[in-house]
């Protein structure tokens, strides 16, 4: 099966995953956890802290198309595997 919307394909994902990451979440009260359940999160993982912080640094921005009232949505935490980043 193609992709549908080839220019935002980047990449296959990492095959390793890094000890860097962004945990990213809903903000307690989101409607959107109806559907999805209190505790929903996804793991963005990087092989090293500089990448990691500036894909937060995207991820966390106000985007160009945003209304003047609009607000994230989302709350972002780094997380770090510490036995993988620190060689243990």
């Amino acid at each position: 099966m193609g992709i549908s919307q080839p220019q935002n394909f980047k990449g296959p994902p990492a095959e390793r995953p890094g000890p860097y990451g962004i945990r990213v979440g809903l903000l307690p009260g989101d409607p959107f956890s109806k559907l999805v359940g209190p505790q929903w999160h996804r793991l963005h993982w990087y092989p090293s802290a500089a990448l990691r912080d500036a894909a937060l640094s995207e991820m966390s921005r106000r985007h160009l198309y945003s209304r003047s009232g609009d607000k994230p949505a989302l709350q972002f935490e780094k997380v770090e595997n510490l036995a993988e980043s620190r060689s243990v």
